[in-house]
């Protein structure tokens, strides 16, 4: 590393380390101003929830900072037509941070730091756009507080680190044999994770814990719990800092769910509750198992009611169903427990201002506005209804015959994409949550994909039948 270099590193670490949790447009424009910040990226995500940006230089933060930075929607997956496409970017202030590393290509030459504000889209007439996944979620989280409560989320999301090819391209070759909790030297990813920790950290994220997960090069990094709308905004942080950080390591970060074949896939357990007032209305003193509310029972009961229609959302691929298979710790089938870890829903053992479900279907490919919105919604629905769960699973589901799961009325989550999505278009209450306009986005991107996926010749159907018919 450079000299200089290293003196934009320290640089970058001194702004970060002046951020607030509460920031104005004034405050944001002399920071900028005081620290050099060349650029700054307006960042959104599209229906699928991959990281978009609009990046203006110093002689436009004003604009930016004021919502008139205008963009072409119809380039955007899940957007809109090309005859209605202007947009704009509105960012929220609270979301600015300065990127904690040196602009690439900067060995050189000094252009400033770069940093980034998170956005909502809206239309040009000054209304919110119906199909920004972002705005979605703020819808829901408006009707959860229309009842008086406020939604806390906690996502465990792992990925893995392959290596890349001499010519820079990702392979799936792990670059460890580790497994579960494994140390160095086994452990090759071990500094690859400091470094993506401390990028995390300085960006504002607390960091609980990081650590190796089963299968070879798999990862996990955990960072605390929050309201839903600021934990989905460090979520997809999260995905381009460890994605950047591997690549300036000479790695390639994936959150695809299942990238090998007889390992275990990459899930992203969510844990959520909620709150009344500042009280956990998912606990009640006194109450059976140990203090789990009726609230928190019906919030379970709304999940396991619409779970196979959420799998569309929280599992959005063609590879999320090869994670969902029986014999890797993936849930398979729909039901809850106290601790027992194999079904759909597990309620840890903390009570108090702790307690919480843990839905443990969803994966890191998916949007997680759009994700934590449909969850919310389906726990609303149980609250709103009254949907009492059945009783709680103690034994293990995955050794279950089919015939004892058929006697506890324990369905299947969805076997393929195709039938999420099916499903999915049947249900009102998720329909309503994300809204017509992204509704039928998402259906007709998922159908774009199904389709293509089952019209491909694979390599497995090659090697089974090409000499024996």
């Amino acid at each position: 590393m450079s000299k200089l270099t290293m003196e934009k590193s320290s640089r970058a670490r001194e702004a970060c380390g002046e951020i607030s949790e509460s920031m104005s447009r004034e405050f944001i424009l002399e920071h900028m101003k005081k620290h050099h910040v060349r650029f700054l990226r307006l960042q959104f995500t599209d229906i699928a929830g991959a990281n978009k940006n609009v990046e203006v230089p110093a002689s436009q933060f004003e604009k930016a900072l004021d919502g008139e930075i205008m963009f072409d929607g119809s380039s955007i997956e899940g957007f809109t037509r090309i005859e209605e496409s202007d947009m704009l970017l509105k960012p929220d202030f609270n979301t600015y941070r300065v990127d904690p590393w040196p602009s690439e290509g900067q060995s050189h030459t000094d252009h400033g730091l770069v940093a980034h504000i998170i956005c909502d889209v809206y239309m040009p007439e000054g209304n919110a756009f119906d199909g920004c996944p972002r705005g979605i979620l703020k819808r829901v989280i408006a009707q959860a507080a229309e009842l008086g409560y406020s939604m806390s989320a906690g996502p465990e999301a792992e990925f893995f680190l392959f290596q890349r090819a001499a010519d820079g391209s990702a392979t799936t070759h792990t670059h460890d044999g580790a497994g579960y909790f494994d140390l160095a030297p086994t452990d090759l990813g071990e500094q690859c994770r400091r470094e993506i920790v401390i990028a995390l950290e300085n960006l504002g994220f607390e960091i609980e814990a990081a650590h190796h997960e089963v299968a070879a090069g798999q990862h996990e990094i955990d960072f605390k719990y929050g309201d839903a709308l600021s934990t989905a905004d460090k979520l997809s942080v999260f995905r381009f800092v460890v994605r950047k950080v591997a690549r300036d390591m000479g790695l390639h970060a994936t959150f695809m769910p299942k990238p090998i074949f007889g390992e275990n896939g990459s899930g992203m357990h969510v844990h959520m509750s909620l709150f009344q007032d500042g009280v956990n209305a998912f606990y009640k003193e006194g109450a059976e198992d140990g203090g789990v509310s009726d609230l928190m029972r019906w919030y379970v009961g709304g999940l396991l009611h619409h779970g196979r229609a959420l799998a569309a959302v929280t599992n959005p691929t063609v590879n999320s169903y090869k994670r969902l298979v029986p014999g890797y710790e993936a849930p398979t089938h729909l039901a809850w427990s106290m601790r027992n870890r194999s079904p759909l829903i597990r309620v840890p053992a903390r009570r108090g201002i702790g307690t919480r479900c843990e839905l443990r279907m969803p994966d890191p490919s998916c949007n997680p506005y759009l994700a934590f919105a449909v969850m919310l919604a389906a726990g609303l629905d149980g609250v709103k209804n009254q949907i009492n769960p059945p009783a709680p699973v103690t034994g293990n589901v995955y050794t279950m015959s089919a015939r004892e799961r058929s006697r506890l009325k324990i369905k299947s989550l969805p076997a393929n994409l195709g039938e999420a999505v099916d499903i999915l278009e049947k249900n009102s209450v998720i329909k309503s949550a994300l809204g017509e306009h992204a509704f039928k986005q998402f259906v007709h991107a998922k159908r774009s994909e199904w389709s293509e996926y089952i019209a491909e010749v694979h390599p497995w159907e090659v090697k089974r039948y090409l000499t024996r018919m």
